[in-house]
């Protein structure tokens, strides 16, 4: 359990054995100074601890948590990462297992294999702008059971108040995952593409708008299914998608993409750096 010296550490390690887990903490001292690593779980970088003493030891899992504590980061035992997107459909089916027929929420950088699977399972999906506030509300209004980021925020308003707690959060991943003989098998068992994490692009203050404003106007992209415009441009493709979006907090362009192949997800960063370089001169896509 790596809590990456923020708020949780005061909190965690005592929660998780009166679960009845043995746990390894890991930079649980609250030191706001961050001495170890940044406390952001959506980073690979963040991780690389949490994934050495995995390896070292014994534990079966690796829980890192965020500097408030909100967001959940989560290892296999042999060092896979399974993003938020994947984490949520093993959340989606324990849901819909109980409130079958109903919505599912999370935002436009989750995977194409989200929706599939929340179908798959006898749920709705509803892709949504990204933003905690945005999702809660969003959660609120539709009166869903769940939803969730790619950031690591997970909103249950199942069996809790619809807010995210990332503690919480890892007590649900735990309670699924203890009726399995082997933890490590059933996360690496969900569905999985080729994706880049976030990629961001730093620009002048309202340039990142002004951009996504010029893509979004621009002529259609080769081979496109569909362009979604909730949040940014999400452009989906027969084998993949791309997403560009302005950050809500800061002036950077957010750039995530995904495909079946290396070669597809190639093609399509090639379609986009494209796109990018005609409709902004001069600028040089970070991919």
């Amino acid at each position: 359990m790596d809590c990456g010296n923020g708020i949780a550490g005061a909190i965690a390690p005592e929660l998780f054995r009166r679960l009845g887990c043995e746990v390894e903490p890991l930079f649980c001292e609250v030191d706001g100074h961050f001495p170890n690593h940044h406390p952001d779980p959506s980073k690979p970088e963040n991780l690389a601890a949490l994934m050495t003493a995995l390896a070292q030891g014994d534990a079966e899992l690796g829980l890192a948590f965020d500097g408030d504590g909100d967001r959940l980061g989560v290892v296999t035992k042999d060092g896979e990462i399974i993003f938020p997107d994947r984490l949520l459909m093993l959340f989606a089916a324990d849901v819909l297992s109980r409130q079958p027929g109903r919505e599912i929420l999370y935002d436009v950088k989750c995977s194409r294999l989200l929706g599939a699977w929340i179908l798959e399972h006898g749920g709705k999906p509803l892709m949504w702008r990204t933003g905690h506030a945005l999702i809660k509300a969003k959660l609120k209004e539709t009166g869903a059971p769940l939803a969730g980021e790619m950031s690591g925020h997970t909103f249950f308003a199942e069996r809790w108040y619809g807010f995210d707690d990332g503690l919480y959060a890892a007590a649900r991943l735990l309670e699924i995952l203890a009726r399995e003989k082997d933890a490590n098998a059933v996360l690496k068992a969900l569905p999985k593409a080729v994706a880049t994490p976030e990629i961001n692009l730093p620009m002048r203050e309202g340039e990142p708008v002004e951009l996504v404003a010029r893509l979004v106007g621009q002529g259609a992209f080769p081979e496109e299914v569909s362009r979604l415009t909730i949040d940014g441009l999400r452009v989906e493709f027969p084998d993949g998608f791309g997403l560009v979006r302005s950050s809500n907090t800061t002036p950077v362009v957010v750039f995530r993409f995904e495909a079946d192949t290396k070669e597809a997800l190639s093609r399509i960063q090639a379609d986009f750096r494209q796109a990018i370089i005609a409709a902004w001169s001069g600028l040089s896509p970070p991919f």
